[in-house]
């Protein structure tokens, strides 16, 4: 069994935590998992259940679970499961602060791309070959100021380098109509020339939010998803690297 970690930007203190297990023929798909993270240097941590995750069209799926890292360098995550002969281990890095917004900050003021702003021309704005108008009706910087709750995707639907930015928009466009009037629902595309790129990516301009959120400060980071839930408050409540299910963003926006 191959363990792939999802979340690339660990921090300490407690956080989610996702990752991939990938067998000889297929991906491991039991309902649940034991994952113990543990440092480098022997010190052993809490064991906890790490739950399996669909993601859309059957194709892939994460465990995602809760990991607690009392300091940063180096740590092994240790994997159990009926699936898995023996145990996996990945090795992490966890750093003492993250240089993306985490929970608890104020989200920044920005001042995204709107249909508004871009005179109707959604191709201007968004890479998804389908866009829903109603996620760009609103800024960010609009948003932090309308005494609802906001959910912000960032994703590049057309131009992921992993399979998770088109099926996350999708995703909160379900969330959207499941909650109607009831939070800001806001994507925020990658780049800031969506309409340019035409498939080739060496003429593509990140967008200014993209250094301003701080997730060009992910390890080795292209172009993959975040979700950010913000409160009335303007606080970050929550932040999901990689996908997201509906499940998982139903009950942190409840």
């Amino acid at each position: 069994i191959t363990p792939i970690l999802g979340t690339t930007a660990l921090r300490v203190g407690t956080q989610r935590v996702a990752f991939l297990l990938e067998g000889r023929t297929a991906l491991v798909t039991t309902p649940e998992v034991e994952v113990r993270a543990s440092k480098a240097n022997g010190s052993t941590g809490k064991t906890v259940t790490a739950t399996f995750h669909q993601w859309p069209f059957g194709t892939r799926g994460t465990y995602v679970t809760e990991l607690t890292f009392e300091e940063p360098g180096e740590w092994l995550l240790t994997i159990e499961g009926s699936q898995i002969a023996g145990a996996a281990v990945l090795p992490v890095e966890v750093a003492f602060e993250s240089g993306v917004k985490d929970i608890g900050e104020h989200a920044p003021f920005s001042d995204t791309k709107t249909l508004k702003s871009a005179n109707g021309d959604i191709s201007t704005i968004s890479s998804h070959q389908r866009p829903d108008p109603a996620l760009y009706a609103v800024s960010v910087a609009e948003a932090l100021f309308s005494g609802r709750p906001s959910v912000i995707v960032f994703a590049s639907p057309s131009f992921c380098t992993s399979p998770t930015c088109g099926p996350e928009v999708d995703t909160i466009v379900e969330l959207k109509d499941a909650h109607l009037g009831e939070a800001n629902f806001i994507h925020v595309e990658i780049y800031d020339n969506p309409d340019v790129i035409q498939g080739d990516l060496s003429k593509a301009v990140f967008s200014p939010h993209v250094a301003v959120w701080g997730l060009d400060q992910t390890p080795d980071y292209r172009n993959e998803s975040w979700v950010f839930m913000v409160g009335t408050d303007g606080a970050i409540t929550h932040r999901f690297q990689g996908y997201a299910t509906l499940d998982e963003l139903e009950r942190a926006l409840s």
